[in-house]
């Protein structure tokens, strides 16, 4: 397949780009700067000759948007919110006008745009979408509200030949430097990585062998649209996910955090308590509804698997 993936210079990006191309397909990725062969330059906002690249192609991979990690300032979290709306905006734009448009656009979105719950896991039939809990921050509603947009723009969309996808993707664990799964080792192994505020809230996450076999499972299933979760089918409480990541890591003790001491940490790191606070419980219902077997679907067994591999890129 040939496969346009923009905004595919981040994390996930480099990851997808590595699997695809090991599978023998031609992946070319839509940068802002552009550094190497199969990347071309685009803007995220504007028509431009990288148009020519997603004519013909088989299928489009839209991970754009300005990183999470960020204090949330609102001149972040308006950049955020644009990036994501003009890039799928422009994308959606690029593939209606294409003489050969491709077979499917998978439109990279995100489980936070389920509501904060320690109760019952949201799958894509039965889950509750966020915004307005009594029980969380105000300024949460306003990452569901990107969440929504970024969605809204994609199904709105007019391309009657495209099969429309979006990714309500959970964390992608990765061995990879600069993912969420190296911030969170760092802490694991300083002794640092206990339970942030009682650690009830639940982590989704997933491996990212399962994140890319999801995505080349969604691009062959011609019968699956809409809104997917890309989330392993085993979330769970925040204590006992950073219990398994210490015990991978061989690290005996996790030293607790009060919401006071996270809030003090996240400032530190020019990040945000939404990241470590937020209960996200998410089930892939589609997926495993449509046959889909994941391989690494138990956290302990996926940690021991990526802790593995990172120590064998450090050695």
């Amino acid at each position: 397949m040939r496969v346009v993936i923009p905004g595919g210079t981040g994390q996930v990006g480099a990851m997808l780009r590595r699997a695809l191309t090991s599978a023998g397909h031609e992946v070319v990725v839509l940068s802002r700067r552009p550094h190497g062969p199969g990347e071309v330059a685009w803007d995220g906002r504007t028509a431009g000759p990288w148009t020519k690249e997603i004519d013909g192609s088989d299928a489009v991979v839209n991970l754009a948007g300005r990183s999470v990690s960020c204090r949330y300032t609102e001149a972040n979290l308006r950049e955020m919110m644009d990036s994501r709306i003009d890039s799928a905006r422009v994308v959606g734009e690029a593939i209606a006008a294409a003489a050969r448009p491709p077979r499917v656009w998978l439109q990279m979105s995100t489980a936070t745009i389920y509501a904060h719950t320690f109760g019952t896991a949201h799958d894509e039939a039965q889950g509750v979408i966020g915004g307005g809990e009594p029980e969380v921050p105000d300024y949460w509603a306003y990452s569901v509200e990107i969440a929504r947009r970024w969605e809204q723009v994609q199904d709105e969309a007019p391309m009657p030949g495209t099969r429309k996808v979006a990714l309500r993707a959970a964390m992608v664990m990765s061995p990879d430097r600069g993912g969420v799964f190296s911030v969170l080792s760092r802490m694991a192994r300083l002794g640092i990585g206990g339970p942030v505020a009682g650690g009830r809230q639940y982590v989704s996450w997933i491996h990212e062998h399962d994140f890319v076999r999801a995505v080349e499972f969604l691009i062959a299933r011609e019968d699956l649209d809409g809104p997917v979760n890309l989330a392993s089918p085993g979330p769970l409480p925040q204590r006992e996910f950073m219990r398994g990541l210490r015990q991978a890591w061989r690290v005996p003790v996790g030293l607790p955090a009060t919401k006071a001491m996270a809030e003090a940490g996240a400032w530190v790191l020019r990040s945000d308590t939404e990241l470590l606070l937020k209960s996200r419980r998410v089930l892939p219902g589609r997926l495993l509804e449509a046959g889909f077997a994941f391989e690494q679907g138990e956290w302990n067994g996926a940690a021991a698997e990526l802790v593995a591999r990172a120590r064998g890129s450090r050695a």
